[in-house]
């Protein structure tokens, strides 16, 4: 299984939140600058983000980007499935439809296999993802630069 991209951007800009001290409220900019991803991106992303209420948002001075209990309990396979949508992994229909679809097995078995991936990542929360190791390395990205 591969995630899209929008959703591995996702789990980033989360696990930097989650592992940002509690009072920090970085910039969408400053997030996207430390974990190197682009700006245009990591906006879309944290909208979706919001609306899920996994991170709040306050624009101007002062403002800033936190992620929320929610955010911290929530499963991965939780927060892929939103991040991800409905989407199967193989397209059946379409421009041009499979001509295989009346009768075959593979796009249930891979139904079947998309559920068990993100039924596996149900197994592990946000603040799972910010502990060490990985927390040691998301706290050098929050540091400021000297």
């Amino acid at each position: 299984m591969q995630l899209t991209q929008f959703t591995d951007l996702g789990l980033r800009v989360v696990m930097y939140l989650a592992a940002a001290a509690p009072d920090s409220s970085p910039s969408t900019r400053s997030v996207a600058e430390q974990l190197e991803l682009s700006y245009a991106h990591t906006t879309k992303v944290v909208a979706r983000l919001s609306e899920l209420g996994v991170v709040t948002t306050r624009r101007g001075r002062g403002g800033g980007l936190a992620i929320t209990e929610l955010g911290r309990s929530a499963t991965v396979g939780w927060l892929a499935r939103q991040l991800e949508g409905d989407n199967e992994v193989v397209a059946c229909e379409g421009d041009k439809p499979c001509p295989l679809r009346a009768g075959c097995s593979l796009r249930g078995a891979l139904r079947r296999a998309q559920e068990a991936f993100y039924t596996a990542l149900d197994a592990v929360t946000v603040a799972d993802l910010a502990r060490p190791p990985t927390r040691t390395v998301l706290l050098e990205l929050t540091r400021p630069a000297v």
